[in-house]
């Protein structure tokens, strides 16, 4: 991810890299994030399926 790169909720397409197509969060051993990036990661998504940024399960599903 780079630490140049902060984690935001409003930032669809970085969020979109770190959950799958069923909507879960990838873990961080397959992401090689550390662990405060995940946490920050996680609670970005959170916060963006919240707002409806970003869908809770996948279409179809």
């Amino acid at each position: 991810m780079g630490t140049a790169r902060t984690v935001d909720f409003k930032d669809v397409t970085l969020l979109k890299f770190f959950v799958t197509e069923r909507g879960r969060l990838i873990p961080r051993r397959i992401t090689g994030v550390t662990a405060q990036q995940q946490r920050q990661v996680a609670r970005a998504v959170k916060r963006a399926r919240l707002l409806g940024l970003l869908p809770y399960l996948a279409a179809g599903t």
